[in-house]
C-alpha cells in the first residue's frame, strides 16, 4: 500500500500511546502526497469506535496528515462554512493496512472565522501520567501544538477555505471516477 495513487482507497487508523486501538475511519480517497504530507477526503464513510459502536460520518472533510509533525488537521465542509478540527497526534505512516496514527487527545477545534478552542486538556494530562509519556515526547507535542497554534492565526496552509473547497471539488471527481 505505500505505493499508492491518487483515488486510491484506504482505512485510517487512530491509536492510544499504549498500542491500543482507537478509532478506524473506514475508506479515505487520497488526493495528495508529498514527502512531507498525506491529503485524503471522504463524503461519507463508516467510522468504527473501540468500543463496538459503528456510526456514519455527516459532513465532507478534507484531511491533512504530516509525516513530520505531531499533528493532523481536518476540515469539515458545512453549510456554514468550513471548519476545522485538529489533533495532536504523531506523524502519520502507511503500511499494508492503512494510514496509521497515535491519537495524544489534546485538541484544537476552529470555527469558519478561525476562531479557535483547545479542547481535551485534562484528558492529555491524565493520558501523560496513565500510558507515561517520556518527557521528551511531551516536550515535542507541545512544541508542536505551538506550531498548529501559530498556523491558525496565520491562516498557514491547509487553514485556507478555497484550498479546501478545491481540494472537495478534487474528491467528488474521484468519487465520480470509481462510481463509473
Amino acid at each position: 500500500m505505500t505505493n499508492l495513487k491518487l483515488g486510491s482507497r484506504f482505512p485510517v487508523y487512530s491509536y492510544k500511546h499504549s498500542g491500543e486501538f482507537h478509532r478506524m475511519w473506514r475508506q479515505e480517497t487520497l488526493l495528495d502526497k508529498t514527502n512531507d504530507i498525506i491529503v485524503v477526503g471522504k463524503t461519507r464513510t463508516k467510522v468504527i469506535e473501540s468500543s463496538g459502536k459503528n456510526w456514519m460520518t455527516h459532513d465532507p472533510s478534507i484531511s491533512f496528515f504530516f509525516k513530520n509533525r505531531f499533528f493532523n488537521i481536518m476540515a469539515m465542509l458545512r453549510k456554514e462554512g468550513v471548519f476545522y478540527y485538529c489533533n495532536m497526534a504523531s506523524p502519520a505512516v502507511i503500511d499494508n493496512e492503512g494510514l496509521k496514527y497515535i491519537d495524544y487527545d489534546l485538541d484544537v477545534s476552529v470555527n469558519n472565522k478561525f476562531e479557535y478552542k483547545v479542547l481535551d486538556r485534562k484528558e492529555y494530562e491524565y493520558h501523560i501520567k496513565k500510558y507515561e509519556y517520556p518527557k521528551e515526547l511531551v516536550k515535542v507535542i507541545n512544541h508542536h501544538f505551538k506550531i498548529l497554534i501559530n498556523m491558525i492565526e496565520s491562516r498557514s496552509y491547509p487553514f485556507n477555505h478555497e484550498v479546501i473547497k478545491t481540494l472537495y471539488e478534487l474528491l467528488k471527481k474521484q468519487d465520480k471516477r470509481k462510481r463509473l
